[in-house]
């Protein structure tokens, strides 16, 4: 003789994702420009020898790889 015994339900997981935030957590105006002065990363990839070559560059005419950016790509604009 065969018992059917009914199966358990699955436990549910937990969810590591937190609670929803609420209403006063929404940020509504986002869309804001920071300040002038204030710097903003930028972030690409270039190859080894490129950067290398680039940080040389910076350090043996005594600026910053950051200067060296702004330099020239000022001079790569007016030049259009």
């Amino acid at each position: 003789m065969t018992t059917n015994i009914p199966k358990r339900p699955k436990a549910r997981k937990k969810t590591t994702k937190g609670i929803p935030p609420s209403d006063a957590d929404v940020i509504v105006n986002n869309t804001d420009k920071p300040e002038t002065g204030k710097l903003k990363p930028l972030n690409f990839k270039v190859m080894p020898d490129f950067h290398r070559e680039f940080k040389m560059f910076a350090v043996t005419h005594g600026v910053s790889m950051t200067h060296l950016l702004y330099e020239s790509f000022r001079k790569y604009r007016d030049k259009s």
